[in-house]
């Protein structure tokens, strides 16, 4: 370990309850989360700092005047009478003779090093072995607190199982699913599909301090595509899709989830399920056309159901009359166009513009990802059976999850399918939420790797670190998190827990990525030999 700064040595321990180092620097020179190495006498331990203590060997040191010790008093109790503690949480080990390098690497900690081994500062060389060197599927997100050290993520592991980047408001939760979806892009092994709610990653936007950063149509060009819900611009531009949804398109399962935002009563399902069954798919757009009295009255007969929770239904969800983006028939199969975009990898943003409405953002991204589903699986078993034309793995990037992955919502809709079944049909999620309290715990349980930025209440903080293990010190380590570009990064996607500051999302970032860009049209052209859907 010559070079680096030793910071103590072991004094306690367990595999339960992890070390304790008694520490030989200024604890003020280091910070819960910081990556440490433990030398062990056969082995290496990667551990982080996830408590700092101030100890005194008697506690009558404690009762010590806090003014008016001479500087001799002082020096000769520092270290022997009155002394700091680290408390190291291990999470890998390495056999001292084995390089990091080596195609084993690090392992999970099934034992503890002895009293008095030493510890310290982890190196270039440790942080470079243990989360990889910057390229291909290796991702550099960003850098530890006060070190100027690439931590990379594992796009491979990453995207095989879904993902969670959680925060409070105003955290930077968009900007780093931005630099996310940006690595994603370039690795070129995984399609995305970004419902984008408050339009923020296809085009530029501003920031709090009123700069401007580039969209991922603007890094990208034509490798990303944009659609945008129902015949309108996106900031005065056109989009390459326009989605306009059918009526016969919407099951009532679709409308189930929506019952919040439509204040649906408990009678509603039942009401939907009767008019499927007399109309079909036709169901909603002849509820729809229904004006008079007279009309519901007999609408309600035919159907066998109540008048009152039929008229009931018929009120609440006329607010879909008003939604030009639904209709009863389409001039053109948009959603088809679109999922032939994702099978041929072309990475799609839906950007919902003026239509700015939750209700709008539940209804369209659950009827799409319900066709997702069916497409991927028939895709993936037709594979089983050929052995040729594997799907593109798919990454659905999902805004305000907990509207569809809440404990009512998980067990019903398809996300909660998607969450807990589709990693074998080539399918995971991107969820982004502020409040993943929210989130079925089932769902939390299956996100295998999760970002968490600063999160204030304590039942988000317990929802970010469902199954996780060690959630105590994690805790403690979430809450010392910086207000903005700082990070808690844990699961699938890295080695062990690491705290990060996140890249900034500017200039050199742009220049990194060195994106080639290509006109939209020509791209269209060559790859489905026809211009794409305008307005």
């Amino acid at each position: 370990m010559e070079g680096r700064r030793r910071l103590g040595v072991i004094v306690r321990g367990s595999l339960r309850e992890g070390l304790t180092a008694r520490l030989e620097v200024d604890p003020e020179s280091l910070r819960r989360g910081s990556f440490v190495v433990a030398e062990g006498g056969e082995m290496r331990y990667f551990s982080l700092i996830s408590d700092l203590r101030l100890e005194a060997s008697d506690p009558k040191f404690q009762g010590l005047p806090a003014d008016g010790l001479p500087d001799y008093v002082r020096r000769s109790l520092d270290g022997i009478a009155i002394y700091a503690t680290a408390e190291l949480t291990p999470y890998l080990m390495l056999d001292k003779e084995v390089s990091l390098k080596d195609a084993t690497g690090p392992r999970p900690v099934r034992t503890i090093p002895s009293h008095f081994s030493a510890v310290y500062e982890a190196s270039d060389l440790d942080f470079l072995g243990v989360f990889g060197t910057e390229g291909g599927k290796y991702f550099r997100i960003g850098t530890p607190p006060d070190q100027n050290i690439p931590i990379c993520l594992a796009l491979d592991h990453f995207t095989q199982r879904s993902s969670g980047i959680f925060g409070q408001t105003g955290t930077g939760k968009s900007f780093l699913a931005r630099i996310l979806l940006a690595g994603i892009i370039q690795w070129g092994e995984v399609v995305n599909l970004v419902f984008d709610m408050h339009n923020e990653y296809a085009f530029e936007v501003q920031t709090e301090d009123k700069g401007f950063v580039k969209g991922l149509r603007d890094l990208f060009g034509s490798k990303v595509a944009v659609c945008a819900l129902g015949e309108q611009f996106i900031r005065g531009r056109p989009a390459d899709f326009n989605l306009l949804i059918g009526m016969e398109e919407v099951e009532p399962r679709d409308l189930e989830l929506l019952a919040e935002e439509f204040n649906l009563t408990s009678t509603a399902p039942t009401v939907m399920d009767s008019l499927y069954r007399r109309y079909g798919q036709g169901w909603l757009s002849k509820l729809l056309s229904l004006e008079t009295k007279e009309e519901l009255e007999a609408c309600s007969e035919e159907t066998q159901s109540n008048y009152q929770a039929f008229d009931a239904l018929w009120r609440k969800l006329s607010v879909l009359r008003g939604k030009d983006y639904l209709r009863p028939e389409v001039p053109y199969r948009a959603v088809e166009d679109i999922l032939l975009a994702l099978e041929k990898g072309q990475h799609i943003i839906l950007e919902f513009g003026q239509y700015d409405d939750l209700l709008d953002y539940t209804l369209v991204a659950n009827i799409f990802s319900r066709r997702i589903y069916q497409r991927w699986r028939e895709r993936t078993e037709e594979f089983y059976r050929t052995k040729r034309n594997a799907p593109k793995h798919l990454l659905i990037t999902l805004e305000e999850a907990h509207k569809f992955l809440s404990p009512a919502a998980a067990k019903q809709t398809i996300f909660g399918t998607i969450a807990r079944e589709m990693r074998k049909y080539n399918v995971t999620l991107m969820v982004i939420d502020q409040r993943p309290s929210g989130i079925d715990d089932e769902v939390l349980s299956q996100l295998g790797t999760r970002v968490a930025a600063r999160l204030a209440d304590e039942a988000d903080i317990e929802a970010v670190l469902t199954a996780m293990p060690r959630r105590m010190e994690l805790a403690g380590i979430m809450a010392g998190l910086e207000d903005r570009q700082q990070v808690l990064l844990m699961g699938h996607g890295v080695p062990m827990p690491v705290v990060v500051s996140t890249r900034p999302y500017d200039a050199q970032f742009y220049k990194d990525l060195q994106a080639e860009k290509v006109g939209a049209e020509k791209f269209f052209e060559e790859l489905y030999g026809r211009r794409p859907s305008s307005p």
